[in-house]
C-alpha cells in the first residue's frame, strides 16, 4: 500500500516535471521568435482589438461592482473604529494593486483566452497547423507570437480601466450612499497613495498577460482527440491560466510590497 502511494505520488511529480518543461520550451521558442522575427502590426492590433476593446465593457462591470462593494465593507469595518475617512485610500491601493489586475486577468482568460485556445485547437485538430508548417510557415511566427505581444501590451491598459472604474464607483458609494465628506475622501486618498502603487498594478497585469496567453496558446497548439479533446483542452486552459496568476500575483505582491 505504502509503496503504490510512493509510486503515485512520483508519478504525478514527473507528470508535472514533464508539464512544466514542455511549457517552458514552448515559452522559449516563442520568445525567440518575438526577438528575433519582424512583427507583424496588422495581427497584432487585429489581436489588441479582440482581447482588449472587446472586453472593456464587462471589465466596466465588474471594477465597478468591486469598487462599490470595497467601499461598503471597508465603511462596515472601519465606522467602528471611528476611521472611515481612510475608505478612499482602502479603495484606491485594493483597486490599483490587487483587484484591479487580477479580476481583469481573470475576466480575460474566461473571454479571451477560452477563445485563443479554442481557434489554435481547432486549427490543429483539423491540421490547419501543419498545413503551414508544410508551407515552410512558422506557426510560431504566424499564429502565436501576435497574440501573446497583444495580451502583454493590452492588459496593462484595461487593468488601468477596471481600476478608474473601481474608484469611481467607491468614491460614489462612499460619497452619495454612506454619506462621506467627499473633500476628506478625496484628501486621504492624496496623502496615502503614490505613483508606485499604480505602477506596480500595471507591471502585474503586463505580467498576466503574458502568462495567461503562453498557457492558452500552449494548450491550443497541442489539442488532439477531436471535439472532447479540444473541450479538455479549453477547460484546462482557463483553469491553469487562473491558479497561474492567483500563484503568481502573491509571488509578485511578496516582491513588490514586502520590507
Amino acid at each position: 500500500m505504502l509503496l503504490r502511494l510512493i509510486d503515485a505520488l512520483g508519478n504525478v511529480c514527473l507528470d508535472g516535471c514533464q508539464y512544466f518543461g514542455k511549457i517552458g520550451i514552448f515559452a522559449w521558442q516563442v520568445i525567440a521568435t518575438i526577438c528575433t522575427t519582424r512583427p507583424d502590426f496588422k495581427k497584432i492590433f487585429y489581436q489588441m482589438h479582440y482581447i482588449g476593446v472587446s472586453s472593456i465593457s464587462i471589465v466596466f462591470l465588474v471594477g465597478s461592482a468591486i469598487g462599490a462593494v470595497l467601499a461598503l465593507q471597508s465603511h462596515e469595518g472601519l465606522i467602528r473604529f471611528g476611521s472611515t475617512q481612510f475608505i478612499g485610500p482602502i479603495v484606491f491601493l485594493s483597486m490599483a494593486r490587487e483587484f484591479g489586475p487580477v479580476f481583469t486577468a481573470i475576466m480575460v482568460i474566461g473571454r479571451a483566452g477560452s477563445a485563443i485556445t479554442a481557434e489554435l485547437g481547432s486549427m490543429r485538430i483539423s491540421e490547419q497547423i501543419d498545413a503551414l508548417e508544410t508551407l515552410c510557415i512558422d506557426p510560431h511566427e504566424y499564429l502565436i507570437a501576435p497574440r501573446i505581444i497583444a495580451s502583454t501590451f493590452i492588459m496593462p491598459f484595461l487593468s488601468i480601466f477596471c481600476t478608474f472604474f473601481g474608484i469611481l464607483a467607491g468614491y460614489i458609494a462612499a460619497v452619495h450612499i454612506l454619506g462621506i465628506n467627499p473633500d476628506t475622501y478625496m484628501e486621504a486618498i492624496r496623502e496615502n497613495v503614490t505613483m508606485s502603487d499604480l505602477t506596480s498594478g500595471l507591471i502585474k497585469s503586463a505580467i498576466f498577460g503574458f502568462f495567461y496567453s503562453i498557457i492558452a496558446t500552449y494548450k491550443g497548439y497541442i489539442a488532439h482527440g477531436g471535439a472532447k479533446g479540444l473541450g479538455i483542452a479549453i477547460t484546462q486552459s482557463v483553469v491553469y491560466a487562473n491558479v497561474t496568476i492567483i500563484i503568481t500575483d502573491y509571488i509578485l505582491t511578496s516582491l513588490m510590497f514586502t520590507k
